[in-house]
């Protein structure tokens, strides 16, 4: 993420000009926005024309600059876009104030953002911003005739690929080379900065050798780790070992795995955890937080209209910072998000046991 600009307005609000640079910023704006807020940027607009000089042509579409009061915001990762919709309340051409207009925000776009930024919101927009820097991972897990791609994003991780063959055995060897080649050709695809191959076994260590040979630009890439699986299960290992944080300061989805980890063994051990908005706003009040543990869509939700909770989510951020707690904004995206969302989407691990 690029932040152009700062500026402070009227009311005590601030005025934030960036331009997203990947799908993972649009993916963090998504939860820097919320109702209210004021977004401007440049745009196309559907203007009906029907006058004496010209028949009505049932719309034509134009560039104007318009600025609109937010109503709802949709992230579509597979369309690469964010739909950031609500009433026009400044914009290039007057006689469109009022009516609804939709800003399909897409990477390079430059957006001002005007709000009252609440402190995790800012600490997005600076990890968007510093993550700018961190290099692509891409993650190969491959056994004897499979063979798994992954690529790592802040919104979690996605599987690009699955290739199967023959197992290299005698009269299939030619088979297992096949396989190599086309785990070769996607990983080339991939562009990535960084590639972790993994898998039990040796026949990570025989894809190596292959790309040795045959595809020497993927070898100066390459990392090796030992994991027990391929697949999911194997990528989860392979983020559970720190195996990206080698090539990647440590990653958001890291992190998570590892918190997601030490509650669900606290819980499991009765020891320092707290989960569940009642549970947690007591901890906070009583100074007991050392992490606090909260899901996006979640935070999202119960900071608008449709919230569920009787307690404010917003409160509860508040105390456990000024009571020295660090907090965490878990993805939706990725399993340690989905395992909070079934503890209820907020937890803390504690500095001392609640009795």
């Amino acid at each position: 993420m690029q932040i152009k600009d700062r500026e402070h307005v009227e009311g005590g609000r601030e005025r934030v000009t960036v331009v997203p640079e990947s799908v993972d910023d649009l993916w963090h704006l998504q939860y820097v926005l919320e109702p209210g807020d004021r977004v401007a940027g440049d745009t196309t607009r559907r203007i009906q024309r029907n006058d004496d000089q010209m028949r009505d042509t049932g719309g034509e579409r134009e560039h104007m600059w318009v600025a609109i009061a937010v109503d709802d915001i949709e992230f579509h990762k597979f369309a690469n876009r964010l739909r950031v919709g609500g009433e026009i309340v400044a914009c290039s051409r007057e006689d469109q104030l009022g009516f609804h207009h939709t800003l399909n925000v897409e990477e390079r776009d430059e957006l001002s953002i005007e709000k009252r930024f609440k402190p995790d919101q800012e600490a997005r927009l600076e990890e968007a911003e510093e993550a700018t820097e961190n290099p692509d991972v891409a993650i190969a897990t491959v056994e004897e005739g499979q063979a798994h791609v992954h690529t790592v994003a802040q919104y979690g991780t996605e599987e690009r690929a699955t290739i199967t063959g023959t197992t290299g055995k005698g009269e299939y060897a030619r088979g297992r080379s096949e396989l190599f080649a086309e785990l070769g050709k996607v990983l080339r695809r991939q562009d990535a900065d960084a590639i972790i191959l993994a898998g039990p076994g040796f026949t990570k260590q025989d894809a190596y050798k292959y790309f040795e040979q045959n595809e020497p630009e993927i070898t100066e890439q390459i990392t090796m780790v030992d994991t027990a699986s391929v697949g999911d299960r194997g990528v989860h290992e392979v983020l559970k070992r720190g195996a990206v944080a080698d090539v990647q300061q440590e990653t958001r989805i890291e992190s998570e795995a590892e918190y997601i980890d030490e509650l669900t063994k606290r819980i499991a051990e009765g020891a320092k955890a707290a989960y569940g908005p009642e549970e947690v706003k007591q901890a906070a009040e009583f100074g007991a937080i050392e992490r606090l543990l909260i899901l996006d869509d979640r935070l999202r939700k119960e900071r608008g209209p449709d919230g569920e909770w009787v307690i404010d989510v917003d409160d509860i951020v508040r105390t456990a910072e000024q009571k020295g707690g660090e907090v965490t904004v878990f993805s939706s995206e990725f399993p340690p998000g989905q395992q909070l969302s079934n503890l209820g989407g907020i937890a803390a691990l504690l500095r001392y046991r609640l009795e």
